[in-house]
């Protein structure tokens, strides 16, 4: 069985969204081992410049960095990432599960990620150029792959 983790920097608030990662997780576990890691994500000083966004973003991915498997498909939720549409998604993850048996997704701070992480990642994917908060992305990823789950095993799922 496929193990997917994903890692999230920055923790759900809201019981709306709280919801929502329950009942997708509920859903993929009869798919894969799914496991969520909530890191704290840094604070933003009021007055930020490029020094102190690169040592917040410094210091995230290497948290980041101490939850990923060495042998896990890495693959970050970035805005200059691939874009596919939910039957190449899994398709794409169909693939993935045929060499690794361990799939990690991470999802950056508000200030995204360091270049030496993003170097360290099999594939970057972004959902959309539009600008969403990081916990409702969250919700996005679970959604997308239970459907890519749904589609690969041709089970039927609203369209």
């Amino acid at each position: 069985m496929l193990t997917i983790k994903i890692i999230c920097v920055g923790k759900l608030k809201e019981d709306y969204l709280k919801s929502a990662v329950q009942e997708y997780s509920k859903r993929l576990s009869k798919y894969c081992k799914l496991d969520i890691v909530e890191l704290t994500d840094e604070k933003i000083p009021d007055k930020l410049n490029e020094s102190i966004a690169q040592e917040i973003k410094f210091k995230e991915c290497e948290n980041i960095l101490r939850h990923i498997k060495n042998d896990s498909y890495i693959i970050a939720l970035d805005l200059n990432g691939k874009q596919y549409s939910s039957e190449e998604f899994s398709k794409k993850l169909d693939n993935i599960s045929m060499k690794s048996s361990n799939v990690t997704f991470i999802i950056g701070g508000s200030l995204g990620f360091n270049k030496h992480l993003l170097d360290l990642c099999h594939e970057k994917i972004c959902f959309s150029k539009m600008t969403f908060p990081h916990q409702l992305i969250r919700v996005f990823l679970l959604e997308q792959i239970f459907r890519a789950f749904k589609i690969s095993n041709g089970e039927t799922y609203h369209r």
